[in-house]
């Protein structure tokens, strides 16, 4: 054809049959079907240490705001905040979301699973006595 334009995209189409196009310039690994250069697979750098890095996360407790706390305490009545109830409120937040997600990861463990559902944080919440209202009891499991 005079007018098609040339093909930039080497790989498979999306919709409808795909063209199969011989590309001098794609990469080749040197073991089949492993993905990366060298046999190593993707995302293994010089090193072959672990698959996967797992964020050590400390402190996160700050990254809840002043703002975030300021946005609770008006939704509870609040009018007038101190300047001394941040630390505060973020201790009480913690603590509190401790005892929650110890109660959530036994529950998820107990089954076999590895995610937790609205009905684990329905029956945790049950079972801690601070329920949450506006859920179908068929949702729930109780008749």
């Amino acid at each position: 054809m005079v007018n098609e334009r040339p093909q930039q995209f080497g790989g498979t189409a999306r919709f409808g049959v795909a063209r199969a196009i011989p590309s001098s310039s794609a990469p080749r690994s040197s073991a089949p079907g492993s993905g990366g250069k060298d046999g190593r697979g993707l995302g293994k750098g010089k090193t072959i240490g672990m698959k996967r890095h797992k964020k050590v996360l400390r402190d996160n407790i700050h990254s809840v705001t002043k703002g975030d706390i300021r946005r609770l305490a008006r939704r509870g009545g609040v009018k007038r905040i101190s300047a001394m109830i941040y630390d505060d409120a973020r201790a009480a937040l913690k603590r509190r979301l401790e005892i929650i997600l110890k109660d959530f990861v036994a529950v998820v463990e107990y089954s076999g699973r590895r995610t937790v559902t609205v009905r684990d944080v329905i029956f945790t919440l049950n079972r801690l006595g601070r329920p949450i209202y506006g859920f179908d009891p068929s949702f729930t499991g109780v008749r």
